[in-house]
């Protein structure tokens, strides 16, 4: 249990570790590519060493690299290169989804059985999105405790191309299939409802694959072999960017600059988000390349309440409990509308963040898809919880800057699963 208290401005200079979704995908591409990969600023998380752990039991040798604990050195074995120490391997994923929805599809050709698991939280997350694409690809995948979700026993099977319209927008079941289609008969393409991030689709053409997009269609074609880039550098990641934004815009007399950010426009959403709400944010220095990074100037603002919705979901739907933390201190209300995704992620986002901000005394409303939420109304310190979810935890910790009195937060270790080091950090800007 963690005590926390409301405190002054914000002030300094901050860069967030490196960005959670590129650091899995360095990890998997890496280890499938020929030659050596080097991935710079990679994110030190439970969820990311998930990744690498699932790799090194696949036969693909990783290591630190000596001078700076953030790179890592990956040997690739190649796409038809993994294999299992005793004919099968048991995969344990912790609490990443990323891990689990990607890794089925790159494990669904291969020729073994993998058996793939995680904590409580993983194996309460629906994996049906992703066994039915693979499963019209012809993989076999099986719901071991036949409920749609992991554990998954997986038999590897040759794969053949597919056109698949997918119902919801998620990179992950994207990628899954993006990966499957790799090593099928021939092309695959994924068409969802809105665009999710496009991570994958950028760093699968830096490994040299046939990876293109149209509109909401990704598709790809068969390759041989993914050839190494020699050197990945991973940008700050957003998502832990977010609940710096949103504090330095909530503390008056806040400003600080948070450096090499990833400004990727399907994962921007939190900086559009904000500005709608009246935020001052200013983008600096920004760099160009496959994923693209900048410096961000935030000050503190007098915010008003806005409408996200629509397309606008899947480049933000990580950091909406913590644009709910700010729609509190907003002057009118705030909907929140088309993100029923919340109630399947590490917890059922849209109960916890209402249990939480209501305990403050906030004015929300919860919905299927969403928050109402009218702010304006003050805050008090209270007991709240994690619910071991990181995104909360962290959201409360914004939260409690803005209460009177103290806030007590139960459970706040889950923040090692993205961001370990958030609350000496968060410490490192309080004047």
């Amino acid at each position: 249990m963690l005590t926390l208290n409301q405190h002054g401005p914000l002030r300094g200079e901050l860069t967030v570790p490196g960005d959670k979704s590129i650091s899995h995908r360095a990890v998997m591409f890496g280890s499938l590519a020929k030659g050596t990969t080097k991935v710079r600023d990679i994110l030190d998380s439970a969820d990311v060493g998930a990744t690498l752990d699932c790799f090194g039991r696949l036969g693909v040798s990783i290591e630190r690299t000596w001078e700076k604990p953030q790179d890592v050195i990956i040997h690739g074995a190649g796409m038809r290169g993994l294999y299992p120490s005793a004919g099968r391997v048991v995969l344990y994923t912790q609490n990443s989804g990323t891990t689990t929805r990607i890794l089925s599809g790159i494990l669904a050709p291969q020729p073994f059985t993998s058996f793939l698991t995680g904590d409580e939280s993983v194996n309460r997350r629906p994996m049906k999105r992703v066994i039915d694409p693979l499963t019209k690809m012809g993989a076999s995948i099986v719901s071991m405790n036949q409920d749609g979700c992991a554990p998954l026993r997986i038999d590897g099977r040759a794969l053949h191309g597919i056109d698949w319209k997918s119902a919801v927008a998620s990179a992950q079941v994207k990628s899954a299939v993006l990966c499957a289609g790799l090593y099928a008969d021939a092309a695959t393409s994924f068409t969802e409802p809105a665009l999710s991030r496009d991570h994958t689709e950028r760093m699968l053409r830096a490994f040299g694959a046939d990876v293109k997009n149209d509109g909401l269609t990704a598709s790809v074609r068969p390759a041989n072999e993914l050839y190494s880039p020699s050197e990945i550098k991973v940008p700050g990641d957003i998502s832990s960017a977010a609940y710096f934004i949103a504090a330095a815009l909530l503390v008056p007399g806040s400003d600080i600059v948070l450096h090499n950010v990833g400004i990727n426009p399907t994962r921007d959403g939190i900086i559009r988000a904000a500005r709608a709400m009246g935020g001052n944010i200013e983008i600096l220095n920004e760099t160009d390349t496959a994923e693209p990074y900048a410096d961000l100037h935030i000050t503190a603002s007098s915010l008003h309440g806005t409408v996200i919705e629509k397309d606008m979901i899947p480049t933000l739907i990580d950091e909406l409990p913590v644009i709910a933390v700010m729609a509190c201190a907003a002057s009118s209300e705030t909907v929140i509308r088309d993100a029923a995704e919340l109630k399947v992620k590490e917890s059922d986002r849209i109960a916890a963040m209402t249990e939480n901000l209501r305990a403050m005394g906030a004015d929300i409303t919860p919905a299927e898809d969403g928050f109402i939420i009218r702010g304006g109304k003050a805050l008090h310190g209270c007991a709240v919880k994690s619910f071991k979810d990181h995104r909360i935890a962290m959201s409360m910790a914004v939260a409690s800057l803005l209460a009177d009195g103290e806030t007590t937060l139960v459970d706040e270790n889950c923040v090692a699963i993205s961001y370990p080091s958030f609350f000496d950090d968060l410490s490192r800007l309080q004047v």
